[in-house]
């Protein structure tokens, strides 16, 4: 493993009320009365892997250690015996930088570069897949009241996105309590803030289950596999190759998770029925999302 020096684990939420991560902008409604919503911002942030420029991302801002650190993780650029020296973040040049006590192997990884669906980070790397291809996920079992207590906990939490919209969310949970809570413009941007997190603080993501708001993709799939964790879980949808991915290696993949609803499409082992659904509610449609009713 990377060494780093650990401290405990914050328990990380979001915080609506920041003033960094908002904005109030002037506009129009459908009747040409004049309005004022919030947005959230987007603002870059470059991240050097030493003396090297990796990538800027557009982020809201918040724990950019953690995205640093989660993103190299994610990506495969930092290995798990490298050392960790330093993370240096440096506000008003927007930049990050993580160092290490020797040069990694990432040269080789830029020249394989691929596009992906992802939002706001949208560059994964050719051998992603090799690196996942060796885990073998923990046991670990998913009850359905937990699954319902959590995304009910989530719902009424405060996040940017009740109060701005145009964001995306990613939560590690334990059982059906909420642990980290991150948000951004994009859903790899959030889930880096988590691999970075539970990298930092030495947590165990073997009883752990990962939510996010965004769909089911293959790289979603296997950053959830790159951090060891055995469960993911969404509101949204699917894709064929992210449903196949976790087939391949053993992940709990459910999505469409809302009120009482939900689909299981691989893994399904793990997954406890101890929910009587007359005792769950529906979701309340101020936590619809766009697009959901067509997935």
């Amino acid at each position: 493993m990377m060494k780093m020096e650990k401290a405990p684990a914050p328990l990380i939420v979001p915080n609506p009320e920041d003033p960094r991560l908002t904005e109030r902008v002037a506009g129009t409604d459908q009747t040409g009365a004049a309005v004022e919503i919030r947005v959230p911002v987007e603002r870059p942030l470059t991240l050097y892997l030493n003396a090297q420029e990796i990538v800027t991302m557009m982020t809201i801002g918040d724990y950019p250690e953690y995205l640093a650190l989660g993103y190299l993780l994610n990506q495969n650029m930092l290995k798990y015996d490298d050392v960790v020296t330093e993370v240096e973040y440096h506000d008003d040049l927007q930049v990050v930088v993580v160092r290490t006590e020797h040069h990694t192997n990432f040269e080789a990884k830029l020249k394989k570069r691929t596009q992906t669906s992802g939002c706001a980070q949208g560059t994964a790397f050719g051998d992603l897949l090799e690196a996942v291809e060796s885990v073998a996920l923990p046991k670990a079992e998913l009850r359905t009241s937990w699954l319902y207590e959590m995304t009910r906990t989530i719902n009424t939490m405060p996040s940017l996105y009740l109060e701005a919209g145009a964001i995306h969310g990613c939560v590690l949970c334990k059982e059906g309590t909420p642990v980290c809570y991150t948000e951004d413009v994009g859903r790899h941007n959030a889930v880096d803030k988590i691999a970075g997190w539970i990298y930092r603080h030495g947590v165990d993501p073997a009883d752990k289950i990962l939510y996010t708001t965004g769909r089911l993709t293959s790289e979603m799939v296997i950053k959830t596999v790159r951090m060891g964790i055995p469960i993911l879980v969404s509101r949204s949808g699917f894709t064929a190759w992210g449903v196949e991915l976790a087939r391949q290696v053993g992940l709990t993949l459910v999505g469409r998770t809302r009120g009482k609803r939900f689909i299981a499409l691989s893994g399904q082992e793990r997954i406890v029925f101890d929910q009587n659904l007359d005792y769950v509610e529906e979701e309340s449609a101020r936590h619809k999302r766009k697009g959901e009713s067509d997935d």
